[in-house]
């Protein structure tokens, strides 16, 4: 299950979002030479990835926040500006630019807190920008829970793209990133499922504020959970290859 695209077009340039997304890819590809040996790896996640132990023993501080700029591979970054690109640009523009800048960077101190909380004294290093953007899909929960947002469902061989509320796809979610720290070892390596649930609930917080000048309840009783504007509405155009019929 992907998130491919929302209907909810937002009235600004989300300068913001853009750059994250340029520093994120440019970070990554100026990493890949220092990657072609262990010892380079080890020593580039040995310096500006967040590890537990590290910060028990107050080093490497800095890195609760260098880490939220690397990835581990092509697939991690893929993902991570995919959801970036489809959440970010709305609590953008509800914000504004330097508060929605604010608002990311802490989401992502907070992620790596709570992934730090739940093995303080791992060697496991913790890379990626997904704690930060899972506060950024917290927030647009709270502003957006009526939001539709085109799925691409696949099940083997079958493909299917499916309109579903944005309460219904952040809260899954949610719900597996709890399911999944709970069940995981956090001294084993994998998914980081406690910085991706500690990001998310950090998000939710940091974006009570603007959903109470919003009005609160009574914003969500104007829009219905929807966003305040006219959404995007896309049309999926039907293959042009022709249909071959078999001879019997």
């Amino acid at each position: 299950m992907f998130p491919l695209r929302d209907h909810n077009p937002s009235g600004r340039v989300p300068y913001v979002t853009y750059a994250l997304i340029v520093l994120n890819v440019a970070v990554f590809l100026l990493a890949l030479p220092l990657q072609a040996s262990v010892e380079g790896i080890n020593s580039y996640y040995g310096e500006w990835a967040m590890i537990p132990a590290r910060i028990s023993q107050f080093d490497g501080l800095w890195t609760l926040l260098t880490s939220m700029f690397m990835h581990g591979g092509f697939l991690h970054i893929a993902f991570n500006m995919l959801f970036l690109w489809i959440f970010g640009d709305n609590l953008e523009d509800e914000m504004g630019h330097l508060p929605y800048l604010g608002f990311y960077l802490l989401s992502g101190l907070g992620a790596a807190m709570v992934q730090y909380l739940s093995a303080p004294y791992s060697m496991v290093p913790m890379v990626g920008a997904s704690g930060a953007i899972a506060g950024v899909m917290g927030g647009y929960l709270l502003l957006f829970p009526r939001a539709r947002v085109d799925v691409l469902f696949i099940l083997i061989i079958f493909f299917k793209i499916v309109p579903i509320p944005a309460w219904v796809m952040l809260g899954l979610w949610f719900g597996l990133q709890v399911i999944g720290g709970l069940g995981a070892d956090p001294d084993a390596g994998g998914v980081a499922h406690w910085a991706h649930a500690g990001g998310f609930v950090t998000g939710v917080l940091l974006a009570l504020p603007l959903f109470r000048r919003l009005g609160g309840p009574a914003f969500w009783d104007r829009t219905h959970g929807r966003p305040p504007h006219p959404v995007a509405e896309y049309q999926i155009s039907h293959t042009r290859v022709p249909t071959v019929r078999r001879r019997r």
